[in-house]
């Protein structure tokens, strides 16, 4: 079960942007608190630091309750990780685990990665009651392909004091007609930069500005990236052959299983002939690989009471939304040789 609720996402996200962009889906007026958590241009920094990150993580010793009552500290060294403000246990970690402020590991070292007046705060947040921490930079304006795809590219740099998320920075292309996610020329290496939470880990930032490349060549790198996916043709034989690996039928399937298959099939083909989100570029391996983006994103059951956007960006920041992209266009290059 999720503990970012509504109430939770309008008062620990940070939307910028919004009289290009409009408000978020998960946007409440009633949930806000005494200060919109939404932003006309970018989000401030000293607003991202006094509303979001305005506390410390204390380190503090692991100790086992014995069947007697008495306590006895952890043999091996762990140590507990706790928020300072409210007392919550973030987890026990061996005695080698670094955090990473987020403070410095999200504005200060960003701030040096990128040096650009031009690039702002279009998102900041907290998750996992503040385990999890991002901030994304990005270009005040939406750029436009020759193909219709309109985006807007921007770094996004994430990490956690929970141990579910190393230290990362990585190029972020976010599709403006649906408000879904992609990785920025991934099919490239050097677009993605991790850092591992270790005490050595500090002097490792200043290899970050090469490895990135930054957001400046994120534009056409994708411009790129969306012409030679248009340019791939699809057929409707290669899309159902495509479709039939993604999601297998057969009569060795509960029928639970079976249901849902055939249930899943039926999403993928009406958002690939009608979702304008996909449809205006069917029959090419850029509206096969839009079409499954799509779906994941905004369709894929969401188990418990995680609320959508919570599971869609814990996906991005792990990587798994560029994973299935990546494996939506391997599969298709089967069908399509």
């Amino acid at each position: 079960m999720s503990r970012e609720t509504f109430e939770w996402l309008n008062l620990y996200t940070l939307i910028g942007y919004t009289d290009e962009r409009g408000n978020a889906w998960h946007y409440r007026a009633e949930l806000q608190g005494l200060e919109s958590n939404h932003y006309s241009g970018a989000v401030p920094v000293d607003d991202v630091l006094r509303r979001l990150f305005g506390f410390e993580v204390v380190e503090a010793p692991v100790y086992y309750k014995l069947p007697d009552g008495s306590f006895v500290p952890s043999q091996v060294g762990r140590k507990g990780m706790l928020r300072s403000d409210t007392n919550y246990d973030l987890g026990a970690f061996k005695s080698g685990y670094q955090g990473h402020p987020y403070d410095q590991w999200l504005l200060e070292n960003v701030a040096t990665i990128l040096d650009d007046s031009e690039l702002g705060i279009g998102s900041a947040g907290l998750l996992r009651m503040g385990g999890q921490a991002w901030v994304s930079v990005e270009v005040p304006g939406n750029i436009t392909t020759p193909e219709g795809v309109e985006f807007r590219p921007n770094l996004l740099a994430c990490t956690s004091y929970d141990g579910t998320l190393a230290t990362t920075y990585k190029r972020v292309i976010t599709r403006v007609v649906c408000d879904n996610t992609a990785e920025a020329a991934r099919s490239e290496d050097g677009q993605e930069f991790k850092v591992k939470h270790t005490k050595y880990s500090g002097y490792r930032i200043n290899d970050a500005r090469e490895a990135l490349q930054i957001v400046h060549t994120m534009a056409d790198d994708f411009a790129e990236e969306v012409a030679r996916l248009t340019a791939w043709k699809v057929s409707d034989k290669q899309f159902q052959a495509h479709l039939t690996q993604m999601v297998p039928i057969n009569d060795e399937l509960s029928k639970i299983a079976l249901t849902n298959g055939e249930k899943k099939r039926a999403e993928i083909v009406n958002l690939y002939n009608e979702d304008e989100r996909c449809a205006p570029w069917k029959g090419t391996a850029y509206g096969v690989a839009q079409t499954w983006n799509t779906w994941g994103q905004h369709h894929r059951k969401v188990r418990g009471e995680t609320p959508r956007y919570v599971r869609n960006m814990e996906n991005l920041l792990k990587g798994n939304i560029g994973a299935e992209d990546r494996h939506v266009l391997d599969i298709l290059g089967t069908v399509c040789k």
